[in-house]
């Protein structure tokens, strides 16, 4: 291990680890110090990927249970063995966090297992388990370490009984109730793995809609939907108790504005009210970096109050995604290596990996409405796209909002089948500044989802031809 670098990233998630390999391969000397003890992060590990292959697997299973017979492909006896389902997804994640550190090799990264504190600019004290404290020397420090459940008062986690997102990746057995504290996306994208594997699913929200910062209509839609498929809601409800008991947890709920209490009863809660940073015990406060409302204030370069000392991702402003902190860290080692970059953050997409997908680039019709910006929305739906109806699909939209004048697109919003793929082409022309009209003269090809993107284009202008 060497002690003097160029670079010392503290967090190996997808914000750390990218900038890290984009680092070295700009000329800098780079090392990464990860407390996991593998890398990629909250997203890799027990996040994004684990979830997504539970979702992945959830659906297979429920298809070949509900839906084969519809297509004439007959099966008997299909049944869920959830222990290799979970090993399953234990190999994917074992696989990615190995190809990381493959990477890291690959471009002559120094990966050092420990907790990291900065002690002043330029200097990193590296915790390591078991052995003496090292101490790196680096002419720049980026803070890239994520971001850890939100907890709730009240609300004691234990990971067996009441679970994060964490423990509901991992549960044992398929719960009979599950209930889920928040109606957001990890809320959401969980309550549909347990439901599709048969548990019975309640969401208690203290808004009175699910998916708040979303569009209003991707919420109604995805509310309707997802009741159509079993889920109960108890929208504009706060949780203040949860309690433990030989059957399950008791959890004492009351109307978000004032009111009588309810009891309600579940076998598991999942936990799920949103992330904050995780800035405990780097030392900020003590070097003199500036904290504001719990995120690292940094300017428009990512550099925070102390020179040297550079921040991305989940603990600075912003969207909690992944692929932000991707994008951050690729423009943050560019700078600091003399190059410039920029992130259009209108361009940046979300995405809702539920049963349908939900996803949105760009300004919502209430974020419009409340700047004074005049626009015209198209919006087509997936039950006019031959594709879609092809492979048994149908439910959703796709809404495209441009501005009234000129006719850029200001925003997208799509909840049905592949919505996140989909997304992908409306914000590269949002990247570019193309006006709806410009999607809209775009040869698609026939029959695929994204002619439902195409006549939302159309659409705005009141030009669809198949609607």
């Amino acid at each position: 291990m060497d002690s003097v670098y160029d670079l010392v990233v503290i967090g190996g998630g997808p914000g750390g680890y990218v900038a890290a390999i984009r680092a070295s391969q700009l000329g800098l000397k780079v090392a990464c110090v990860e407390m996991r003890g593998t890398l990629g992060g909250t997203c890799l590990n027990v996040g994004c990927i684990p979830s997504k292959h539970l979702l992945h697997a959830s659906h297979a299973y429920d298809e070949a249970k509900n839906s084969f017979s519809k297509l004439g492909v007959m099966t008997k006896g299909v049944s869920l063995d959830l222990g290799q389902m979970m090993t399953s997804k234990e190999e994917v994640v074992s696989g990615l966090t190995q190809g990381i550190e493959f990477l890291f090799k690959k471009n002559k990264i120094e990966y050092i297992k420990g907790r990291g504190k900065i002690i002043e600019a330029g200097k990193v004290e590296v915790e390591l388990a078991g052995l003496k404290n090292v101490l790196l020397e680096t002419k720049n420090i980026l803070i890239a370490t994520g971001s850890e459940s939100t907890p709730l008062p009240g609300v004691t986690v234990d990971e067996k009984k009441i679970v994060s997102s964490t423990g509901a990746l991992d549960l044992k057995k398929v719960p009979k109730k599950l209930v889920v504290i928040g109606g957001g996306v990890i809320g959401l994208e969980l309550g549909v793995v347990w439901r599709r594997l048969g548990a019975e699913v309640e969401v208690i929200e203290f808004l009175d809609k699910l998916l708040p910062s979303m569009d209003a209509e991707l919420s109604k839609t995805m509310q309707r939907i997802l009741k159509k498929k079993g889920f109960s809601f108890r929208l504009g409800t706060k949780v203040t108790e949860a309690k433990s008991t030989r059957s399950g947890v008791v959890l004492t709920t009351e109307p978000a504005k004032g009111g009588k209490s309810e009891l309600v009863k579940a076998d598991v809660v999942l936990v799920a009210i949103g992330r904050r940073p995780y800035i405990e015990g780097l030392g900020l406060e003590d070097v003199g970096v500036e904290i504001d409302r719990g995120k690292v204030k940094i300017n428009s370069h990512y550099q925070t109050s102390i020179p040297g000392i550079w921040a991305i991702g989940d603990v600075v402003d912003g969207p909690m995604l992944a692929h932000k902190a991707e994008d951050e860290g690729v423009v943050a080692a560019e700078l600091m290596s003399g190059q410039a970059g920029h992130i259009d953050y209108d361009c940046i997409p979300s995405v809702v990996y539920t049963d349908p997908e939900v996803a949105s680039v760009g300004r919502t019709e209430e974020q419009l409405k409340s700047q004074g910006i005049e626009f015209k929305v198209g919006k087509f739906s997936f039950q006019a796209n031959s594709r879609a109806r092809a492979a048994g699909g149908g439910e959703g939209f796709v809404k495209i909002i441009a501005d009234k004048e000129t006719d850029q697109v200001l925003g997208a919003h799509i909840i049905g089948p592949d919505a996140g793929t989909l997304i992908a082409e409306i914000g590269l022309g949002m990247e570019f500044g193309a006006s709806s009209e410009d999607i809209a003269r775009t040869c698609h090809a026939h029959p695929t989802l994204n002619e439902a993107v195409k006549e939302a284009a159309l659409a705005v202008e009141g030009r669809q031809i198949h609607a």
